[in-house]
């Protein structure tokens, strides 16, 4: 007997494999072995049995893994909608969906401790009175539930608007069907007090699913719910293919967050895998968020989703009051070197003083080379892309690391006539430093991802902050999103428009979304909020937007930008990068595999490149890249397959292809 194995390389064919005899009467599709492959031993995925090769002298397996197929028929259909989606690999895909570090859980083998689920607590006696606007959405979720059909809606709901409850009331009605629920969060949002919601609500079992959890821990989640233990899952990204049985409903918290978006091969979105699993399945989909993302919010205006919108806090608390600080006059003032304006440092004594709580905010991934007048705050832009240009010292150049165009460094601004600076950036153990010299008395904690590497930091912070044994906390991305703390009143960013010098499209959208999220954080309880934005550009659009919690003001500005530079939602995007050691050799490589995409591609096929990739040298291998854009992926990715040699290489190098780059 012979058996067809994919292995979890981008190599789109299998290979054949002398199955044991002792085997052939358990050999399942779906099964896990081990295999030589070259002078490596591989993990593989069984495809299928044939009686016969035309192979000469095929290798024999070496080790059965599993003793059951790990793939429902539900799980192949989303393998192989990835592969056609993606462009991945089969295997690429199966492993995907199969977490890495899996292994066998006999019955009677997990010891007390080893579990992760949040079973056998109570049903919360006393619910939360709904308002006008989460009643209706309620009643339009519940009819859609009973219905049993795909539902893909967008919930756009302003912070603190009661999202979660909506969440937790459609679930219960999934359940009372007899079917499950997945619930993603965000890595950064999976916070104690979003288990904690669960843990309060449900007394059936609740799986947890994070990139911290142990092997043991991975493996009893994952057969809780492939049993049908667990009917509901909360987790990150990659709970997305949990094996849970009659999936009813799929929610994305926070669906703009980039986090749902795989790094590593097969990149897959965990919204688009969601979709594709709740159309298979009959199931719904719930997108919420109170900055959606520009695609889902374009999908819910051509009316590819339900949009249902609630504008009011619960309780009738008023949105915080949103300060913007022009840190240009800060500098006329002769503060170059203050990290707090005087009135953040003002509101700071006065939170203080008055025994409140405040959260301070940095964006660090937002630092980057650009060049930008101190007076104005004007920015240089690639004039054919719309992103920051990033200045090379080396030719003392400015470049589009998008489509490779350069212009020389200029000496004064073209809008005011003032000289240009280089941007720094101040770290948060900066902002820690100064904050214990101006409130010695004050407990200070920081959260960023050094200071949250041991496991359970964020339990620990989260526990000090609620019980106000913290004052003043400090933190990058990981303070705007899942902390509801009554008594912080105060919430100050040291730079909003770090992120809007990244030499991204989206920059915009990421500068209004994550401060309208962090400034969510202020006034939650019964004091009013406040919120003070540092900025060198108060006039830009994402910030003024945030400043007046106008999501749709947002909207309307950055699809006009998207529209008129041909950017998604308007087109698709497939993203090439060539990689390896040898900067020359790289160059090289990406222009050649340019001048081969151009023979191939059709009118409708634009192509942008090549050029230095935005993370021009990563882990030591030089990066450059070619973008194709169409208002399709399907006849980009036929070129794509047509170009590059077998193992997604060109000349001898790796490419990366990323269909949808975020």
């Amino acid at each position: 007997m012979i058996a067809q194995v994919v292995f979890n390389l981008p190599i789109d064919r299998a290979f054949d494999y002398v199955v044991p005899p002792d085997w052939e009467s358990v050999l399942q599709p779906g099964m896990r072995v081990l295999a030589p492959f070259g002078r490596r031993q591989l993990v593989g995925y069984v495809l299928k049995t044939t009686p016969s090769t035309t192979i000469q002298a095929p290798k024999t397996l070496l080790r059965l893994i599993d003793d059951a197929s790990m793939f429902t028929s539900d799980r192949w259909y989303v393998a192989r909608w990835m592969t056609g989606y993606y462009g991945c690999s089969l295997g690429e895909a199966l492993a995907a969906i199969l977490p890495t570090g899996l292994h066998s859980v006999k019955k009677g083998d997990t010891k007390k401790g080893d579990t992760n689920t949040l079973g056998n607590v109570f049903v919360s006696p006393i619910l939360p009175t709904l308002t006008a606007e989460q009643q209706r959405a309620f009643e339009v979720f519940t009819a859609l539930v009973k219905a049993q059909r795909f539902a893909p809606f967008l919930l756009h709901g302003i912070t603190g608007s009661g999202k979660t409850e909506l969440y937790l009331r459609v679930i219960e009605k999934v359940l009372e069907q007899g079917r499950s629920a997945i619930c993603l969060v965000p890595e950064i949002a999976l916070t104690p007090q979003a288990i904690d919601r669960f843990r309060q609500r449900f007394a059936s079992d609740v799986g947890i699913w994070h990139s911290r959890l142990t092997p043991r821990q991975r493996a009893i989640a994952w057969q809780d719910a492939a049993s049908g233990r667990c009917c509901i899952m909360v987790g990150t990204r990659s709970a997305v293919f949990a094996p849970m049985h009659r999936i009813g409903l799929i929610i994305l918290d926070e669906e703009h967050d980039p986090s749902y978006k795989q790094t590593e091969s097969p990149r897959y979105h965990a919204r688009e895998v969601a979709m594709a699993r709740a159309k298979d399945a009959h199931a719904m989909v719930i997108l919420g968020s109170a900055t959606p993302s520009v695609e889902s919010y374009d999908a819910a205006t051509r009316g590819q989703l339900h949009l249902l919108e609630l504008t009011q806090r619960v309780q009738g608390r008023a949105l915080p009051k949103v300060e913007i600080v022009d840190m240009r006059q800060e500098l006329t003032r002769g503060r170059r070197s203050a990290v707090f304006s005087v009135r953040l440092q003002r509101a700071l004594e006065q939170t203080v003083d008055l025994n409140e709580q405040a959260i301070l905010l940095l964006n660090r991934r937002g630092f980057a080379r650009v060049a930008q007048c101190p007076a104005c705050g004007t920015v240089s832009r690639c004039q054919a892309c719309s992103v920051p240009l990033i200045y090379h010292a080396t030719t003392n150049r400015l470049r589009c690391h998008y489509c490779n165009r350069e212009q020389d460094a200029p000496e004064t601004c073209q809008v005011c006539s003032r000289g240009y600076v280089h941007l720094r950036g101040s770290g948060t153990q900066r902002i820690e430093s100064e904050l214990h010299r101006l409130f010695p008395a004050s407990a200070i904690a920081r959260m960023d991802a050094d200071a949250t590497k041991p496991r359970d930091s964020h339990r620990r912070v989260y526990d000090l902050v609620t019980t106000r044994q913290i004052d003043l906390l400090v933190g990058t991305q990981m303070v705007a999103k899942g902390w509801d703390v009554p008594s912080v009143t105060l919430v100050g960013v040291i730079s909003a428009d770090t992120a809007l010098n990244l030499p991204d499209f989206r920059a915009g959208e990421r500068t209004f979304d994550l401060l309208t999220q962090v400034a969510g954080r202020a006034g939650r309880g019964d004091r009013p909020g406040r919120v003070i934005i540092q900025t060198f550009c108060p006039t830009h659009y994402a910030i003024r937007a945030a400043s007046q919690h106008d999501y749709h003001a947002f909207y309307r500005a950055e699809i006009a930008m998207r529209r008129r530079f041909r950017l998604p939602p308007c087109v698709r995007l497939v993203d090439l990068t060539v990689q390896g050691r040898g900067e020359q050799r790289v160059e090289r490589a990406a222009r050649e595999l340019a001048t081969a995409l151009k023979v191939r591609i059709t009118r409708s096929i634009s192509l942008l490149g090549p050029a230095p990739h935005r993370l021009s040298v990563l882990r030591g291998n030089h990066r450059w890249h070619v973008v194709l854009k169409a208002k399709r992926v399907e006849p980009m990715l036929a070129v794509v397959r047509a170009t590059l040699q077998e193992g997604r290489r060109f000349r001898g190098l790796p490419v990366i292809v990323d269909v949808d780059p975020q």
